[in-house]
């Protein structure tokens, strides 16, 4: 239940510093590719626990465990492309 609302206001925070800072750099397409693809997890999850919900589990235990992994090592690069910015 908390985690729609703080991508939204991540998303609207990351839209107003982008209207501040502009679209330059290699990095940040990059890193806007990396959210992009955080954003289609957050909706694939939603829709897994649904069909959790429903008793229906098509993947074992260590597949979730390396899929709560996911995010963490995106989250990762996001910040060491921001930092860094390497191109």
């Amino acid at each position: 239940g908390i985690m729609t609302p703080a991508m939204v206001a991540s998303l609207v925070f990351g839209f107003w510093l982008w209207l501040g800072y502009g679209f330059r750099g290699g990095w940040l397409h990059a890193k806007l590719a990396l959210v992009v693809l955080l954003i289609a997890f957050h909706f694939w999850c939603a829709a897994t626990i649904r069909k959790l919900a429903r008793d229906e589990t098509p993947h074992g235990h260590v597949f979730y465990r390396w899929m709560n992994e996911l995010p963490a090592v995106v989250m990762i690069g996001i910040v060491i492309l921001v930092v860094v910015k390497p191109f």
